[in-house]
């Protein structure tokens, strides 16, 4: 929050504007200068007093001019009293009026300097007159210097520590903006994969049908419809592998999984969905999958849809086998499948993102689990995932 001019103009001459005022008053209660003495006591104040209205950008320049000043005065007086003071009284001061705001400022602006310190000692003793000291004396100068040089450190050391203070709010707020544009960054890395995963398993199997539907379709136009709806379906796939290339900012999905109870389709169904198709696919499936936690039943989901998905993309005809294994502390999924057997659909086989099995890769090791993949010797393909039967989430503790 920026201040006023005003309230800086002020607090820029005030301290000139003060030591002005008491001169003036002096010479409206006690008259103006008349004598050689009076006289030059008043221009032995001008030095410092000028040196005011810089009191900002040098400190420790009104504070020097104080500290000659006062050792003037000081020698003067045991010299020829006449040249500053006339006569000497017991309360007299051989500082300047300007001393009091010239050690604050010092001691606010520049608590470290050597050289502040020096002037101000030099002030301190002769204020309080160390060679000959006594109870008015000491007090009139603790007045004049001791004690504003405290105020002053405390004012410099609480606008420290309200800097301090708005360096960590403002610092603690751009935090919280990189933390919140992390989590957008995750959240669209996140529905990339699932982009990947959802959209491009339906895409393929429309191109696939629509393959399929080109080569068995009694007349031409059906076929070239056909031919026309599976070159359509390419074109969404590539357009959709760039989308998501734009979407995955970084390779590392740490998106975490959704947190709400309803499972996935089943994967009967999956498998139901690529023999329609006219993919030869064979499910096991051992053991109970109810036993086993909601997040768990996502990511074996997934696994099979991509595995599935990139037989039909690489290896179309080729028999495959779904193995899933439900034990008691962890779920196993085994998709292995033969070489392929009919022509390579080169268009559908470079439709997809390209981060496929990367993406699998680390949404089994999001659940602490493990995952495989390798060409086989008989020119198939095996994806093997172990995973955990149950992973702590915040859906656990509901």
């Amino acid at each position: 929050m920026t201040r006023p001019r005003w309230r800086d103009t002020f607090f820029l001459l005030s301290p000139f504007a003060t030591v002005l005022g008491i001169i003036l008053a002096i010479w409206i209660g006690y008259g103006p200068p008349t004598t050689f003495y009076e006289w030059t006591q008043t221009f032995i104040q001008l030095p410092g007093m000028v040196a005011l209205l810089w009191h900002r950008r040098f400190p420790l320049v009104g504070l020097a001019l104080c500290a000659a000043s006062a050792i003037a005065m000081a020698v003067s007086a045991y010299i020829d009293p006449q040249l500053f003071f006339g006569v000497i009284r017991e309360d007299s001061q051989f500082v300047p009026l300007a001393t009091p705001f010239a050690v604050g400022v010092a001691f606010k602006r520049i608590p470290r300097s050597r050289r502040m310190w020096l002037c101000s000692a030099v002030l301190i003793a002769i204020s309080v007159r160390v060679w000959s000291p006594t109870f008015t004396i000491i007090t009139g100068g603790m007045l004049f210097t001791v004690f504003p040089a405290l105020f002053g450190l405390y004012i410099g050391n609480r606008l420290s520590l309200i800097r301090a203070l708005t360096e960590r709010a403002e610092r603690a707020e751009r935090e919280q903006q990189l933390l919140a544009e992390q989590a957008r960054a995750d959240e669209r890395v996140r529905l990339a994969g699932e982009m990947h995963d959802v959209v491009t398993h339906r895409v393929s199997l429309m191109v696939l049908q629509a393959g399929a539907l080109r080569i068995t379709a009694p007349d031409a136009a059906t076929r070239t419809a056909a031919e026309e709806l599976r070159e359509a379906g390419c074109q969404a796939l590539a357009e959709l592998r760039d989308l998501v290339g734009v979407l995955r900012t970084h390779a590392d999905d740490n998106g975490e999984e959704p947190t709400d109870a309803v499972r996935l389709p089943d994967l009967a169904e999956l498998v139901t969905e690529s023999q329609g198709v006219g993919m030869t696919v064979e499910l096991i499936v051992d053991g109970n999958p109810l036993l086993t936690a909601p997040v768990v039943g996502r990511t074996a989901y997934r696994v099979v849809q991509e595995a599935l998905t990139n037989v039909r993309k690489h290896a179309p005809g080729a028999k495959t086998r779904v193995h899933v294994r439900y034990g008691a502390d962890r779920v196993r999924l085994t998709v292995r499948n033969g070489p392929p057997v009919g022509g390579v659909d080169h268009d559908l086989g470079e439709s997809g993102s390209g981060t496929g099995l990367l993406g699998l890769k680390q949404r089994v090791e999001l659940v602490s689990g493990r995952f495989t993949s390798a060409s086989r010797p008989d020119g198939g393909f095996e994806v093997d995932a172990i995973l955990p039967a149950f992973v702590p989430t915040a859906e656990s503790h509901d």
